[in-house]
Formats: structure tokens, sequence, C-alpha cells
């Protein structure tokens, strides 16, 4: 099981949110509260931001190295500012390569995503099926072997098929999907995903099976003014909710929070 982290509201210095708080990632990539599976996230991290001015694709920075190893975190997390982020550290499941193309978050033109969970026996189950669903340009833009890339095909292969529909509406369509597979080859997911296009968040608790990985949010805290954190553990004390579970929370621009049931 991975963490995740998404921000977004006011701009902000990336340690802010990164490497100050008492739970910051950090800790929680050698001293996870809320694991499910595995004990540590030791297998590797990715940040992902957007410029707080102009309207380009995310940046990204990854390592397969723990993120309490990386000296050179530090120095940019002082250095960049953002009013959006996606950020994980990584637990790698069984027989998935600690290599960067496998690194998260992964990203499609101006999206971020990131993926804490599993797809039971992956190689052997649901990646030919997930595979064969994806149009031909979704389908060669897979870099890496880990199921929670083609979970982002799925949802990215959901948009291209329809102009106008909505990040929320994708998710779901995939988590219904993923579903349908699921039980159809007998197997067991989850699915805690966490996507962004800079605009908006947008993130879900799901799985077929208990127990359902955490994820929490919080708004308008007092260190955290006018912005929304979604997390996998609370960073810090403060009024954080616990997501129901297999539900959607969608965040909008004016920082709306809307929760809907899957």
């Amino acid at each position: 099981m991975c963490r995740l982290l998404g921000y977004i509201g006011e701009t902000i210095v990336l340690d802010y949110i990164l490497t100050k708080p008492e739970h910051s990632l950090i800790e929680q990539s050698y001293q996870p509260r809320e694991m499910t599976a595995g004990l540590l996230n030791a297998d590797g991290f990715g940040i992902g931001w957007y410029h707080p001015e102009k309207d380009i694709e995310p940046f990204t920075y990854k390592n397969i190295l723990p993120i309490w190893s990386d000296a050179n975190l530090p120095h940019l997390c002082r250095y960049i500012e953002s009013n959006c982020l996606v950020a994980t550290v990584r637990s790698a499941t069984t027989g998935q390569a600690v290599d960067l193309s496998n690194s998260q978050p992964f990203t499609h033109q101006n999206l971020l995503f990131s993926h804490n969970g599993f797809i039971e026996k992956f190689r052997k189950s649901l990646y030919r099926p997930i595979r064969n669903q994806l149009n031909d340009e979704v389908y060669q833009a897979i870099n890496g072997t880990t199921d929670s890339e083609h979970i982002f095909a799925l949802i990215i292969n959901e948009l291209q098929a329809k102009i106008d529909i909505t990040l929320e509406n994708a998710l779901y369509k995939t988590l219904i999907n993923l579903k349908k597979l699921a039980q159809k080859y007998q197997v067991d997911f989850a699915a805690n995903l966490l996507l962004s296009d800079g605009k908006r968040l947008v993130a879900c608790r799901s799985a077929s099976r208990s127990p359902v990985p955490s994820l929490y949010w919080l708004r308008d805290d007092p260190n955290f003014p006018n912005a929304v954190i979604i997390a996998s553990e609370p960073l810090f004390e403060g009024n954080w909710n616990s997501l129901a579970e297999n539900s959607i929370i969608i965040v909008g621009e004016d920082l709306d929070i809307q929760i809907d049931r899957i």
C-alpha cells in the first residue's frame, strides 16, 4: 500500500505541506499508522505539481529511493510553489519493479494521477482484459507494468471516448468497470485514487473487500486556509473527515466539496 496526498487552494511553498507537518509523507514512509498491507513505503516517491500562474502541463519529480534519503528534496520543496499538487510514497506490490516507469504520480497532458491499492495477481488476472479495452493511443502510452498505471489508462480511455465527460464521471465509470472485471475474473482490488487537472481535485475510496484503505479530507484548516487537503493519513491534528467507503469526493475550482456514493 502507498500513501497519497493531494492539495488544492492558495499557493504555498511545497515544504509547508510535504516536509513540515508532524506526520508528513516523510514520516508516513517509515512509520505509517493505517497501512492495511506492508510496513514501509520505501520503494520510491513522487511529487506532481502545477504552475500557480501559467496554464501549462504539470511538473513531476520522482525517485526510486525512499523519500527520507533524497538530499535534493528539501531544497526543491523550499523553492517550488504551487496551488495544486499530488504526491505519493510507494510500497511496491510484490513482483512489480521498482523503477521510474512505475513511479507515481502518472501524467497525461494536464492530468496527475496516483493510486493506493492493488489488483490481485494483476499480471495473471486483469492485465490483458484491461489492455483489451484501451484505444490504440492509450495502449501505446503505457510505459510501466503496474496495475496503477493501467487503472489510469482506463480513466484516460473514458475521457477520450466522450469529449464533455467530467473527471468524476470518468472516474466513476472506471470504478464500475473495474468492479465488473474483478467479479468476472474472481479477484479482489483496492482503488483509492487521486486525480487532478490543476483546477479540480477528485478522489475515491473503493475496494472489493474489507478493510478498505483509509482516506481523509480537510478543508480550511487554520494552517491551510482556503484550501482542501486529501490524504491517506492525517498530516497533523485537525478536523479531518474520513471519506466514507465506496465514495467519490470532488473538489471544485471554488473549493466546493461534493461527495457521491459509487
